[in-house]
């Protein structure tokens, strides 16, 4: 049986580690997914922080494409030239660790001098943890929102988010109504941040609010023929398709750029608000309510070391230093910490000057108690290449939806049930 291109990185490390020389390098190297340039600034002062107390140690950021990110780290490790510390999604982060592909933390953290990590609640430590073990620092449980452009909104002659949140009337119907309300005056109604057609899990945006879920609660079994799971890219089908309320496959447009009116995404992407002369008047809401009711979903990112990186010892101290207490309540501008002592308004406030406090309690506060991830399975690259393959079929105007999905099925049971 062909194996995904992670698992076959990930067991050429097992044969190649060994060759990998002694720590001799002071040079530290983290691939990230972010280019963005006010996260690398603060990413860039925590270094500098690290390295006057560390002399002749240098540390970098290796920002990767998010879209295959993922490959991209793996042929890296394969090709013999690893990163000290990586970034990884939440989805690929169990064959890193059951492939011994990551550096143990539990030990460094520990002897850490005001490390705390009881500071963590275990449940967000689970899905950085391997028999018992910690593989990765949880640097991010951050909930999806939504950007709105209300200027775009009434010129359009649509009531804002804000205004149906205070009618309680902030569902997807009547969002993709006012996203659809845009669209026909040459705007692009609603995007769902970096989806593009291919990265479909952040459709789980969308459809978590019908209680829909790609496979079953045990990942054994295939549940995107599932009632609710149809239901849900019937609705979106018909967004992109019949209302045009989406933005459609091939159509590329930035909501940060104002194209658009809305997008789906994370307070992270609060930095690439426009200013001067081409800012606008600008909220962030929680996800519309779905058939389901008031619902959350969140992205989780964690940082590990690579135990074939030149210097893994050095790098979990790096890790260490770059998330304690101090450095973690500065990285809550951008990044929701899982420290339980700094999960409140006034830390999230205080970091987040764009935000309101409003606007935190709803969507970050709230987003973080309640949030649903992404079920965790091993095998998710190739998982997601099939699921993206499979769908293929859904983007266009004449599409059976239902028979699409029972198709995909038909093609994921085998490989989920052999997991």
């Amino acid at each position: 049986m062909r194996r995904s291109l992670v698992k076959i990185a990930l067991t050429g490390f097992l044969v190649t580690s060994g060759l990998v020389s002694p720590a001799l390098s002071q040079e530290l190297r983290m691939a990230i997914w972010s280019a963005n340039e006010a996260h690398l600034a603060l990413f860039n002062e925590i270094a500098d922080e690290f390295e006057a107390s560390h002399p002749g140690v240098k540390v970098s950021y290796d920002s990767l494409a998010y879209e295959g990110y993922a490959t991209t780290l793996t042929t890296q490790i394969a090709g013999g030239n690893p990163p000290d510390l990586a970034w990884l999604f939440d989805t690929t982060a169990p064959d890193f660790m059951a492939a011994g592909a990551l550096y143990p933390l539990t030990e460094t953290f520990a002897n850490t001098e005001g490390y705390d990590m009881g500071d963590f609640p275990p449940a967000t430590l689970t899905a950085w943890s391997y028999e018992g073990v910690q593989y990765l620092y949880p640097f991010s449980t951050s909930p999806f929102g939504v950007f709105v452009n209300n200027d775009m909104i009434r010129a359009a002659g649509a009531k804002t988010p804000a205004e149906m949140i205070a009618a309680g009337e902030w569902n997807w119907d009547n969002a993709i109504a006012t996203a659809a309300k845009v669209a026909a005056t040459g705007k692009q109604g609603l995007i769902i941040r970096d989806f593009e057609y291919k990265a479909w899990e952040n459709l789980a945006e969308v459809y978590t609010g019908w209680n829909a879920y790609p496979w079953s609660k045990d990942t054994k079994s295939c549940a995107f023929a599932s009632p609710e799971m149809v239901d849900a890219m019937r609705f979106i089908h018909d967004a992109i398709f019949v209302k045009k309320a989406m933005p459609g496959p091939g159509v590329s447009a930035d909501f940060f750029a104002g194209d658009a009116a809305m997008t789906t995404t994370q307070i992270s992407r609060a930095a690439l608000l426009p200013k001067g002369d081409k800012a606008f008047d600008w909220d962030l809401v929680p996800l519309p309510a779905g058939p389901a009711g008031d619902y959350a979903v969140t992205g989780r990112a964690g940082i590990g070391v690579m135990a074939s990186g030149k210097n893994p010892k050095l790098a979990a101290e790096f890790l260490a230093f770059f998330s304690s207490k101090p450095n973690v309540a500065k990285l809550a501008r951008f990044f929701p910490p899982a420290r339980q002592s700094l999960l409140t308004a006034d830390v999230l406030a205080a970091a987040n000057p764009l935000l309101s406090r409003k606007q935190i309690e709803a969507v970050v506060i709230r987003g973080v108690a309640t949030g649903q991830s992404t079920q965790q399975v091993r095998n998710f690259a190739r998982l997601q290449q099939t699921v993206r393959a499979g769908l293929d079929g859904l983007w266009r105007p004449d599409a059976d939806v239902a028979a699409v999905l029972q198709a995909l099925c038909g093609r994921l049971d085998p490989l989920l049930a052999a997991n």
